[in-house]
């Protein structure tokens, strides 16, 4: 199981440099970073993309409800970043979601030759996933309904005719009882978004349940391994208690593959 390591897109760029670059020295398989509506996480890969530049760079995931793909793919290309290592992550929650979804991959494959990953949490969403992506993101999920998810994914790209996506899971890391606070307050604040409401009464789990929260490094290890044979790759999404590289270095080392 491979092993990618992911930033908020907000974070300070000398802090996204070097976590990128010692992620990569670490021997991670990619680096991500989210897509906030009021941060362009595509230029926040690419700063990732010019210190890391052999592993996979992804981002997770961008809203189709608000980017269309040619702005999407506008924003790729001006970025400059490496599109045969690029991870593009996409995703929709909205009324007519499915469709969206569907229509955005097919545009997006025809503009830019870079591995599709779509965001899924419901049953609907693996299949359309497993019928159209290169890659399945998954998000504030335990291990054990990230299984179920992966047939879903793998059943619909049996039935049609193709190779399986790639799955891919967030994960959630913190480290010590100040970062937990933090994580916490970020589970509450998905919690009150109706379709992860719905997703977490669907794996009758609490958000915190799908994280790893850790008080000391020691407890990383074992609760990365609940993970293994899950997803074919796990990205750890950093979560600290004062955003500092020291923070952000030290996960890296205490969950480094």
């Amino acid at each position: 199981m491979g092993r990618g390591f992911g930033l908020y897109a907000g974070t300070a760029p000398e802090i996204i440099r070097a976590t990128a670059r010692e992620a990569e020295g670490l021997g991670y398989s990619s680096f991500w970073v989210n897509y906030p509506g009021s941060i362009d996480g595509l230029a926040a890969l690419a700063l990732a993309a010019r210190e890391a530049q052999r592993i996979r760079v992804g981002v997770g995931v961008i809203a189709l409800d608000t980017r269309g793909p040619d702005s999407i793919d506008q924003g790729v290309r001006a970025n400059a970043l490496p599109l045969d290592r690029l991870l593009l992550g996409v995703g929709s929650a909205n009324r007519g979601a499915l469709g969206r979804v569907r229509s955005g991959i097919a545009k997006l494959r025809s503009q830019l030759p870079a591995r599709l990953v779509v965001a899924a949490l419901g049953p609907q969403m693996c299949r359309v996933a497993g019928e159209v992506a290169d890659g399945v993101l998954f998000n504030w999920l335990t291990p054990e309904h990230a299984r179920r998810s992966a047939e879903w994914v793998r059943a619909a790209a049996a039935a049609a005719g193709r190779q399986p996506p790639t799955l891919f899971a967030y994960v959630r890391l913190s480290l010590g009882p100040a970062a937990r606070d933090r994580l916490l307050a970020e589970a509450a604040r998905y919690a009150a978004i109706p379709a992860y409401a719905a997703h977490f009464a669907r794996m009758e789990a609490k958000p915190v349940e799908t994280a790893i929260a850790a008080q000391t490094p020691d407890g990383i290890p074992p609760a990365l391994q609940r993970w293994q044979g899950a997803v074919d790759e796990i990205v750890l999404r950093a979560i600290t208690a004062n955003d500092t590289a020291e923070e952000h270095l030290a996960l890296l080392e205490a969950a480094k593959p």
